[in-house]
């Protein structure tokens, strides 16, 4: 059977659309895997989100569709594998010319995205989607090396290490084998492979599901490691609350990666060019990371969540039981944003404070006013809009807690939350028009303001809710 010698832009557009819907598709199985550091099961829906913002600026048709990828991913990455994922459409984007992806194109771009993802990673460890990443370029460098070469063989040889690779992930991290899992980023770095091996051959995407549960590996020499969060070193046990610190950078990198170092772990700068990248960090010291990058650039797209603790069992580990009965408590300022949230199916709590009547399975969304959980599941909601997406993905007749928990973090981290710069329709407007500028398929409005939805809806081209709730500063999340 033949197949394509090569990939062009319009070929490359749509494996970016595939891998977007296969890892929505799997992200619940990929979340399911990331077990280390902390149990914050949010690798697979950062890996869709990473890849959706490639899309989205490809999607738009102003640049090279590989150039738009790698900018899009880049600008949209979130957390340490959506960072390894930019790094790989920047390096496509920098092999290919015209957007056109052969066999030695492929391999030269696996080769370079090693080299960025190294010189991204402050701290790279094996046994995540580094050495499953490390195993696809050298096979597919190998590969092309061969007489004859074509673009179809040289996948299968990177797709085929890639999974060797991702099952022998367990023998290289204590942490993988003893929770029986193989790497979360890792298979998802699979699963964009399986999808360019579908899109060369024309079949439905079928990829081997990655196993949940893995032989136990007998231990490597790599067992001397320590746990490590996603693909970078573990925080030091003892230490205070973590925050991941995502923001877009524009200025000297070395400088900014050189200030951070001290006040963290799992820092990552993913370029998008020589003097622009995301970065990412854990850090207990938020506040003095913020600060360090305000004051040596330029900073954009800055986001907070707070992480779980290594022995938290909040997300990740939790057994599937019968809470049916559970309560959602909401920190919820009073007066109609209050009544909004009861409304809504939730027993509400100042702000600042936490759930006191709270028992375990309970759930707590904070809306960005803190307030410690106690024995509630906290769900990461750093704003009432984000909070109301979570509530309204919830059901409260679901059996199993943590998928409950995995779905509303996940809307919550899905909804990107922005107030306008002057509490007036224009100002709504104008800020809803510069977040679409990323992408978005939905606006939710939370404002005091009149504002007519259908009419707002219009003017934006997207789908518009709008809840009038007097008094309240304006929030806009957008889907």
């Amino acid at each position: 059977m033949s197949y394509p010698a090569e990939l062009d832009a319009r070929g490359l557009h749509e494996w970016a659309a595939r891998t977007v819907k296969e890892l929505q598709r799997r992200r619940a199985e990929i979340n399911a895997l990331n077990v280390f550091p902390v149990p914050d099961s949010d690798t697979g829906s950062n890996m869709a989100h990473t890849m959706e913002s490639a899309l989205a600026e490809a999607d738009k048709g102003e640049m090279d569709v590989a150039e738009a990828l790698a900018i899009g991913s880049v600008r949209g990455a979130r957390g340490n594998s959506g960072m390894v994922l930019s790094q790989v459409l920047r390096g496509v984007a920098d092999a290919t010319t015209d957007s056109r992806v052969d066999g030695s194109v492929l391999a030269d771009a696996l080769s370079l995205a090693v080299t960025l993802v190294d010189r991204a990673l402050a701290s790279p460890v094996e046994g995540t989607i580094i050495t499953v990443l490390r195993a696809s370029a050298a096979a597919a460098s190998k590969a092309a090396e061969e007489s004859g070469a074509q673009l179809h063989g040289i996948v299968v040889a990177a797709v085929d290490a890639a999974r060797q690779a991702l099952a022998e992930t367990p023998s290289q991290l204590p942490a993988l084998r003893e929770a029986g899992v193989v790497d979360a980023g890792g298979a998802g770095f699979v699963i964009l492979l399986e999808c360019l091996l579908a899109q060369l051959t024309g079949e439905d995407t079928a990829p081997q599901s990655v196993a949940i549960e893995t032989e136990r590996a007998e231990p490597t020499q790599s067992e001397s490691l320590p746990s490590h969060g996603e693909n970078c070193a573990a925080p030091q046990p003892g230490a205070g609350p973590e925050i991941e610190v995502i923001f877009f950078f524009e200025g000297d990198l070395a400088q900014i990666e050189e200030a951070l170092n001290p006040l963290g772990n799992s820092l990552v700068i993913a370029r998008a060019t020589e003097d622009s990248a995301s970065v990412h960090i854990h850090s207990s010291q938020a506040g003095a990371v913020i600060e360090q990058a305000y004051g040596l650039g330029k900073v954009s797209n800055l986001r907070l969540e707070v992480l779980p603790s290594a022995g938290d069992t909040a997300a990740g580990e939790m057994q599937a039981t019968d809470r049916a009965g559970r309560r959602i408590f909401a920190a919820v300022p009073e007066g109609a944003a209050r009544e909004l949230f009861e409304k809504a199916g939730a027993d509400t709590v100042k702000p600042g404070d936490g759930p006191r009547a709270a028992k375990a399975g309970d759930l707590f969304l904070p809306n960005g006013f803190g307030g410690a959980p106690g024995t509630a599941t906290l769900i990461p909601t750093d704003s009432l809009v984000s909070g109301l997406a979570a509530l309204s993905v919830y059901s409260p007749g679901s059996a199993h807690t943590a998928e409950a928990v995995a779905a509303m973090a996940d809307a919550a981290r899905s909804m990107r939350v922005v107030h306008p710069d002057t509490e007036s329709i224009d100002g709504i407007v104008a800020s809803c028009r510069s977040q679409l500028a990323y992408g978005g398929e939905q606006i939710t409005v939370l404002t005091g303001l009149e504002i007519d939805e259908d009419e707002l809806a219009q003017l934006l081209g997207v789908d518009v809710v709008v809840l009038r709730v007097p008094g309240l500063r304006t929030e806009i999340g957008v889907e």
